[in-house]
């Protein structure tokens, strides 16, 4: 359709975005920018105009996309935010909304698309929820449609920008890749982004860091091999009874081994001639970079590789803190390995937690950069201590505190706790009473409880009332249910600085509950989040064994 048309057709008057510009001549520009008139863009036009029209008048002001499709081309286009000069940022969180914002206060308007009020537009509605295909679909109708309905159909708020999504952009210090050797942020790393994985690209021809993926090693006969250096550490398997190094790497073959190599299948040997091929590392060197890159605190590697693997051992009593990301990141790199137990273990000093190693007998150099890469930064395996609490013990029931039923979660509770060392400081029976329940709790606070812990009244019945009661006594940031079976029913808050957990009954039936997962957590000083709550839904299932093996089983993982 003729742009000009369309913009004469949309009312009786001239049709002007806020910026002074004619609602012509921005359909001329987005065209020429955008390489056609995407509906997108033109609803984007409206949108940045509502947003300017909202704004204090004078102000400098930052722009973000919620979408980076058609829309960062109105904000380009209108406003002097662009994605070049960092003003412009997309955050692809897939809604079709965009906010301008004061760049110094963070203040400023957020436009949406109202899934209400865009019923009254079902030409709209229809290509904006893609229900027509297409190939079906009536651009020019479709295009005169917005132009008519102009901002009729969006939502409109005011907002205020999180400090962390509006602070400036910094490349900081720059550096040359050591595998391709071009420049790039050293913030990203020990090598570039590309080389660490993400290069989108097939080369051609073959650039030099496609390098040999595997060295021309040449196998030596055991007769010519006596009186040479084992280049390797040599295995040896006796199924069902040991398996470990026959020959370490280094020894000096003797006539008496050849039988012994025999044996156990060796014909041929490789020697070390003390020249490592350019452009690979050893299995050993590599696994010690590999061990000294995973170790954070509280966990100490053993000094030699034994068959090309490093073994790491908790330094400390504690909770085995694994950073998954960066693990999964280092597997994902051809030719390496790190394998450790689940995070979140209680360990003890001298426990193994895990290896690493090179998969061949020498790595391409530039695959050892990049799992190094994937490990640069904070350490991705480390042992926090859990640091005993003073506790008090709360348990809410009118029928216990009546004396109908025997309390048995005060004892239960503190044999728990008592296994990391806690001390129980104080602890209460109260009735099923909002204020009964916040008075016992400001009394076990006076008698220095560091962690309240609170039993039963978690359920959906009308006398539980243990929430309310929390609430009342100054909790905050209350996360009430996890996905775990038993122990669904669990809550953790805090009041001010104190950690505040509610157990639910079943734990009086079951031997393993949330709470015995989550007690270690909040003993190692880990803020629990609904994010770690849901990830624990995967192995979080008791399958209530005749004889209980808790920790050493699937729940206990």
């Amino acid at each position: 359709m003729q742009v000009d048309k369309a913009a004469q057709d949309s009312g009786p008057h001239t049709p002007v975005l806020h910026n002074g510009e004619s609602l012509n001549s921005f359909l001329v520009r987005a065209r020429e920018f955008h390489g056609y008139l995407a509906p997108g863009l033109v609803i984007g036009g409206f949108m940045v105009s509502v947003a300017q029209s909202r704004l204090p008048s004078g102000i400098l002001y930052d722009a973000i996309c919620e979408t980076p499709y058609c829309l960062p081309d109105a904000v380009q286009l209108l406003t002097p935010c662009t994605i070049g000069n960092g003003w412009l940022r997309i955050l692809d969180f897939g809604r079709y909304a965009l906010s301008l914002y004061d760049k110094t206060s963070g203040q400023g308007i957020r436009v949406g698309i109202d899934a209400e009020k865009i019923r009254s537009r079902p030409v709209i509605r229809d290509w904006f929820y893609k229900l027509t295909p297409k190939k079906q679909q009536d651009t020019e109708r479709l295009l005169q449609d917005i132009l008519e309905a102009e901002d009729t159909y969006f939502s409109v708020q005011e907002v205020e920008i999180t400090p962390q999504h509006r602070m400036p952009r910094h490349k900081g210090s720059i550096a040359d890749c050591s595998v391709c050797g071009e420049a790039y942020p050293a913030s990203h790393g020990d090598i570039c982004r590309c080389c660490g994985g993400e290069d989108p690209y097939h080369y051609f021809p073959a650039q030099s860091v496609q390098e040999k993926r595997e060295p021309v090693l040449k196998a030596v006969s055991l007769s010519k091999a006596i009186g040479c250096k084992l280049l390797h550490d040599v295995t040896e398997i006796v199924p069902a009874v040991s398996k470990g190094p026959l020959f370490r790497k280094g020894h000096l073959i003797l006539d008496a081994d050849l039988c012994r190599l025999q044996k156990i299948g060796r014909n041929t040997v490789y020697v070390d001639d003390n020249e490592a091929p350019e452009g690979f590392i050893h299995e050993n060197e590599a696994a010690r970079r590999f061990a000294k890159a995973f170790v954070g605190e509280g966990v100490v590697h053993s000094l030699e590789a034994v068959e090309g693997k490093i073994t790491l051992f908790a330094g400390r009593n504690g909770l085995l803190l694994v950073d998954v990301n960066r693990l999964r990141a280092f597997n994902r790199v051809s030719g390496v390995m790190g394998a450790f137990r689940k995070n979140y273990s209680v360990v003890k000093k001298g426990d193994k937690l895990g290896g690493t190693r090179s998969i061949p007998l020498f790595l391409p150099e530039s695959d050892c950069l990049r799992a190094l890469n994937a490990l640069a930064g904070n350490p991705a395996i480390r042992v926090a201590p859990m640091i005993p609490m003073d506790a008090g013990v709360l348990v809410t029931g009118t029928e216990v505190f009546n004396g109908l039923v025997q309390d048995q979660f005060t004892h239960l509770i503190t044999r728990k706790l008592a296994f990391y060392g806690c001390r129980v400081a104080g602890a209460a029976i109260v009735p099923d009473n909002v204020e009964a329940i916040r008075a016992g709790i400001a009394g076990l606070m006076e008698k220095g409880a560091r962690l309240i812990i609170t039993t039963a009244g978690l359920s959906v019945d009308p006398d539980d009332v243990t929430r309310e009661g929390l609430v009342l006594a100054g909790a905050t940031d209350m996360l009430y249910g996890a996905p775990v079976l038993p122990g669904a029913m669990t809550l953790l808050a805090r009041i001010d600085n104190i950690p505040v957990m509610g157990v639910p009954a079943c734990a009086l039936y079951f031997k393993a509950t949330s709470f015995d997962r989550l007690l270690p957590r909040i003993l190692a000083g880990i803020r629990i989040s609904r994010e770690d709550l849901a990830e624990m839904g995967h192995g979080a299932f008791c399958l209530e064994c005749e004889t209980c093996r808790y920790p050493n089983c699937g729940f206990g993982q």
